[in-house]
């Protein structure tokens, strides 16, 4: 049997492991509209959900459009979320976006990859997100937990987010993506730590790791 081959009945049966786990999948960060998703993922970078929930009602009371949070001064959104990390950087990127959908798309957040990726702040996992869950358009938004289980789990060399996303995207179905990055976000947080982890007791790393890897995390 291929590596291939070993991969993607490993990856089916993950996916049953995970539905199983998950059959419900909230989403983690508090919205009520495409824009103030958005906003919410871009501050998410290097900061817990948990903290930018905590952040964000003040600021979308103030603004919960492009145009009113264009119209706000830096100053005024860094007051908001100044708890979160890189909080100046973010206020500035958060004004400038809001005044490019204005300026560009009649203030609506566009439903393209090449569109939001155009936007200060949003790279391609920030765009991902919002394309997943506010357009319900397939993608698969890899972070540092599912760039790590990945490895873990031999689904991917784990050399490059880039290569991950594409690994996964290649054993899971399309119509699964949204649902998996998810899934295996809630999965790492909950039984998958990046440290002091024992692979041998864990649901899925207890079978699907390698050798190799679970050597590798012994030594840590």
């Amino acid at each position: 049997m291929s590596d291939v081959v070993k991969r993607q009945d490993k990856a089916d049966i993950i996916a049953e492991q995970l539905e199983t786990l998950y059959p419900e999948i909230p989403i983690p960060l508090d919205h009520t509209n495409a824009f103030e998703l958005l906003v919410a993922v871009l501050m998410s970078a290097q900061t817990t959900d948990l903290k930018v929930n905590q952040v964000t009602p003040a600021l979308f009371a103030k603004a919960s459009s492009a145009e009113a949070m264009a119209a706000l001064d830096v100053d005024t959104i860094l007051a908001d979320i100044r708890q979160v990390g890189l909080a100046p950087t973010k206020a500035k990127n958060i004004k400038r976006l809001s005044e490019m959908l204005v300026e560009n798309h009649d203030g609506e957040v566009p439903a393209s990859f090449e569109s939001l990726e155009a936007l200060p702040g949003v790279g391609h996992k920030t765009a991902s997100v919002v394309m997943a869950q506010a357009f319900d358009v397939p993608a698969f938004p890899v972070d540092t937990h599912i760039h790590r289980l990945a490895a873990r789990w031999g689904l991917s060399n784990g050399t490059t987010v880039e290569k991950t996303e594409k690994d996964l995207k290649a054993v899971f179905p399309r119509e699964k993506w949204n649902d998996l990055h998810l899934q295996i976000i809630f999965f790492g947080r909950e039984y998958c730590p990046a440290r002091f982890h024992d692979l041998t007791t864990c649901p899925i790393c207890s079978w699907a790791a390698t050798k190799k890897r679970i050597r590798e995390e012994m030594k840590r």
